[in-house]
């Protein structure tokens, strides 16, 4: 303990650089270099947790957390049906179950052709029931209304931004859907609002309005779609209640009080979101390790300047009896006055230009492309430590070989060195 409070003390009185210009220069350049590597790893864990959370949050509103579906497969559409008066009621019986969901629906998606008197295109209308959850898409209206439940309002549909732009309509013009069956089905629907996620893949390919419709053009009876939507309060909970869902249901059907449903996870019915979220993970660790070999080429080539500045001093040291490890830690620590110089500066630049990024949306983005309007933010301070802790540890591994140049310094070739 005594040697260590004896090598803190002299590298607290010494400085970075003697007061030469070019090593003073040298040592900011050093400075620089880290600060940078620091700055561009905390831009990343933020920027690519913005990504990850954005995305998923408007996957996890845009679809069910959960769906259960029919266990046959077919072609025609009586396979993909469902049965809402079999299986919401199990649902909602299952006391340890409710208190985790936030809304249970029917649902049915049928593909369809919407045509004006100038254009047309192909899209999936999807109908919900009266017990879905319009909040999403109510905060991202940027026209009109949604549709209301009840049966009057059968022919009320929402559409995007996307798709009233390429057909020229707007909140009140009215459009034939035709659905194509074994013959071609037309309906008469009316647009009551627009709405603009800005994640493409949804909404340039789907339209939403009242199950009702859908029900009629394929003749069931009004308890029956394609699937059941479940919503949770909680999306962490997703495994343990899909697994429950499933034990409710099947222990239905073991009992005869109904059938044998899939039950499928938003994760899994959406995969290829989610594998490209993953792939981001893998580049941010990538940039990570890119700027972590980067900040310490600079420490070392800094440590060995600090070294050569003080030739003089190590063999001083070694001469009034200092131990070599005892001198190697000196330099580390006074290496490390440049390391947690650049720490401080580093995030103070890096979660200051994020912050900025996050309240002004400075930097824009092709929605298109990208599914949102602008680079977001997402900063956890829990990763932000995390990543600090790291660059201490690497920076000290990174340190501690190059060091055990400094013990291998004789004090007689110090002296011919000066």
């Amino acid at each position: 303990m005594a040697g260590m409070s004896f090598e803190l003390f002299i590298a607290s009185r010494l400085r970075l650089a003697r007061g030469d210009r070019n090593s003073s220069a040298s040592l900011t350049v050093a400075l620089v270099g880290v600060v940078l590597a620091i700055v561009i790893m905390i831009l990343s864990v933020v920027i690519v947790m913005g990504f990850k959370n954005e995305i998923t949050d408007k996957i996890y509103h845009l679809d069910s957390h959960v769906r259960v579906s029919s266990s046959m497969v077919g072609r025609e559409s009586d396979f993909d049906m469902v049965n809402g008066d079999e299986i919401i009621p199990v649902l909602l019986a299952d006391k340890g179950l409710t208190p985790q969901l936030a809304s249970v629906s029917l649902i049915a998606d049928k593909p369809a052709i919407l045509k004006t008197d100038d254009d047309f295109m192909g899209i999936v209308y999807r109908g919900v029931d009266k017990n879905y959850d319009w909040s999403f898409i109510e905060r991202h209206l940027v026209d009109g209304r949604v549709p209301r439940s009840d049966t009057a309002a059968i022919a009320e549909i929402v559409m995007s931004r996307l798709t009233a732009s390429r057909l020229g309509v707007k909140t009140g013009d009215k459009i034939l859907t035709y659905f194509i069956d074994n013959r071609v089905k037309m309906r008469r629907s009316r647009v009551v609002g627009i709405f603009n996620t800005d994640f493409s893949e949804h909404d340039k390919g789907i339209l939403m309005g009242n199950i009702a419709q859908i029900q009629s053009v394929n003749n069931w009876e009004p308890n029956q779609g394609n699937y059941v939507g479940v919503n949770l309060t909680d999306v962490g909970n997703l495994s343990t209640a899909t697994s429950r869902v499933y034990t409710d249901l099947a222990q239905a059907a073991i009992t005869g009080e109904g059938e044998l449903y899939n039950v499928t996870e938003v994760e899994n019915n959406n995969s290829q979101f989610f594998t490209w979220l993953q792939m981001l993970d893998m580049n941010v660790l990538i940039i990570l390790v890119l700027m972590f070999i980067v900040s310490g080429f600079t420490l070392i080539a800094a440590l060995l300047m600090i070294v050569l500045e003080r030739i003089g001093m190590v063999g001083l040291l070694k001469t009034l009896g200092a131990a070599g490890g005892s001198v190697r830690r000196i330099f580390i620590f006074l290496t490390y006055k440049l390391i947690f110089k650049a720490i401080v500066i580093g995030n103070v630049l890096g979660l200051g230009l994020a912050l900025i990024q996050q309240h002004f949306h400075v930097l824009k983005l092709d929605p298109n492309a990208y599914y949102m309007p602008y680079v977001p933010i997402s900063i956890d301070p829990v990763s932000i430590i995390i990543l600090n802790v790291a660059i201490v540890v690497v920076s000290f591994a990174t340190l501690l070989l190059p060091s055990f140049i400094i013990s291998s310094i004789k004090p007689s070739a110090t002296m011919r060195f000066e």
